[in-house]
């Protein structure tokens, strides 16, 4: 059991946290395996997040005065935490994995400040990943330059098909 300093040491890391997180997942995860613990932290460092177990009146109080202080008021059940810096990535692991285990469940998100709701994780789990959308950006930039460059080679290859066409049928002769 945990004495009193270690309790106090625990809840300002928990606050130092919740008070920098812009992105996090409230989670339940009644009856997980300790396999299936490990699996689940895994998947949540895999996706550049990290994961943390809390005390819900706790959590609570840690909360109190900062963005996640919405999400994390009336809590019931065993609750655990997910923070990131993208939350797509995360919500697409976290809904892959909530698939799979029935018993890990979402209660509710934080995602760039606002509160959002179990739906709403899932719309985001099915948007396209940053380098995704990075890759259709810059396609998009780059479209109108390809076409220009095919346009200009078009000119010089009319040419010289028109040349070749010439020479070969001995047009140029003098």
């Amino acid at each position: 059991m945990k004495n009193r300093d270690d309790k106090k040491k625990d809840f300002e890391e928990l606050r130092k946290a919740l008070e920098k997180a812009n992105n996090v997942f409230v989670t339940g995860f009644a009856k997980l395996t300790v396999d299936q613990d490990f699996n689940l932290r895994k998947t949540i460092r895999g996706a550049g997040g990290s994961y943390k177990v809390v005390k819900n009146n706790i959590a609570e109080i840690a909360s109190e005065g900062t963005p996640s202080e919405q999400v994390l008021k009336g809590l019931k059940g065993m609750t655990s935490l997910a923070f990131t810096e993208d939350p797509v990535a995360l919500a697409k692991v976290l809904t892959t994995y909530a698939k799979t285990n029935p018993a890990f469940t979402f209660k509710a998100g934080l995602v760039e400040g606002r509160a959002i709701d179990i739906r709403a994780i899932n719309d985001l789990a099915n948007m396209p990943s940053k380098d995704e959308i990075f890759a259709k950006l810059l396609y998009v930039i780059n479209a109108p330059a390809q076409q220009l460059v095919t346009v200009m080679n078009a000119v010089g290859r009319n040419l010289a098909v028109v040349v070749d066409q010439g020479v070969k049928e001995n047009k140029f002769q003098s």
